[in-house]
């Protein structure tokens, strides 16, 4: 039985995780790739009226994809208690964070009944590194989210996240914080967006470690 075309709305397609997404699901789907630049709409996950107005513009949609945020990664004596806008934690608070939740509940305006939603995460939640604890902070509060609004979400909509361990392709970047991880090929990361994108569960966290 031939699966059916959806049209998916890619959020940070320009990106390591995202490029890889985009060419595991763009031969079998319709592609609206989103970021901050270089991509068919313009999206910015830390402005919350961009994203209703993104999703305003786009039109009705099966599938919602995060591989986008950022975080900070300072050794905690670095972070000095302050107001969320003055702390070194606000960019993934603001970013990869909230963002993703804002991009989750915008999105379910456009959804198809029964459309699905799959967020990003990350090994930190689970496996703490040194100078990680904002991404694990983060990345625990994403996985939390998603198992929250999987129970309470209309019109048959599921949400999920992909929770990924540090890629082959970032090492050159991230490697210095990942000692003794093994890191994977970003294509595997990809297919457990496949599983959230085009099977039925809702509430996941698929890890890719």
């Amino acid at each position: 039985m031939a699966e059916p075309r959806l049209r998916i709305l890619l959020v940070g397609a320009s990106g390591t995780l995202g490029r890889a997404i985009a060419a595991e699901l763009g031969e079998r789907h319709d592609l609206i790739r989103a970021g901050r630049s270089g991509t068919d709409v313009k999206l910015d996950l830390t402005d919350a009226p961009s994203l209703v107005e993104a999703f305003a513009n786009i039109g009705p949609l099966d599938a919602v994809i995060s591989a986008a945020g950022h975080v900070k990664f300072a050794p905690l004596e670095a972070f000095q208690a302050a107001p969320i806008a003055d702390s070194g934690y606000g960019l993934g608070l603001r970013d990869k964070l909230m963002g993703q939740v804002n991009l989750a509940l915008a999105a379910r305006e456009c959804l198809q009944d029964g459309g699905s939603i799959t967020l990003t995460s990350g090994i930190l939640a689970e496996q703490p590194i040194v100078a990680g604890s904002s991404a694990s902070m983060v990345n625990g509060a994403i996985e939390a989210f998603v198992r929250a609004a999987a129970i309470e979400l209309p019109r048959r909509l599921r949400i999920n996240a992909v929770s990924p361990t540090v890629f082959q392709e970032s090492m050159g970047d991230y490697g210095p914080f990942f000692r003794g991880f093994e890191a994977i090929p970003v294509a595997r990361a990809a297919l457990a967006f496949s599983r959230s994108v085009e099977g039925r569960q809702t509430g996941q966290i698929y890890r890719v470690f």
